[in-house]
């Protein structure tokens, strides 16, 4: 795998919003911690949109769900120093913890990512 999903890199990908080709480039390279799955699930729930074979279909085009291991819970932790100002959710350190965990990049539309100042590339995809 080379790249890290945030959820809302993804979301943006499922609902052909902008953003998306710069997913669609990369998915079968990609990994999505399973706290940020989750995301995807709960918001594509609220949505209405039937989930039922969502994993599956992504999964057999290339996208890894990895489990939030104590690692990466730990390193979430962590982050939370370094992002509180810019009001990072758990949900975000937890895609921020699985890209440094990795050493590889993440993808994300949240903007703001790309001025945290981290030891991680970061790419906003709009």
């Amino acid at each position: 795998m080379t790249v890290v999903l945030d959820a809302s890199a993804l979301l943006a990908y499922l609902q052909d919003e902008p953003g998306s080709e710069a997913v669609e480039v990369v998915l079968a390279e990609s990994v999505i911690s399973s706290v940020n799955w989750a995301e995807v699930v709960q918001k594509s729930v609220a949505a209405g949109v039937v989930i039922d074979g969502m994993r599956e279909d992504l999964e057999a085009l290339g996208l890894m769900i990895a489990p939030f291991t104590p690692e990466d819970a730990q390193m979430a932790g962590i982050l939370w120093l370094q992002t509180r100002q810019a009001g990072l959710s758990l949900g975000d350190r937890a895609c921020l913890s699985l890209g440094m965990g990795l050493d590889v990049s993440v993808l994300t539309t949240d903007q703001i990512w790309a001025t945290l100042g981290l030891s991680l590339n970061v790419r906003v995809v709009r």
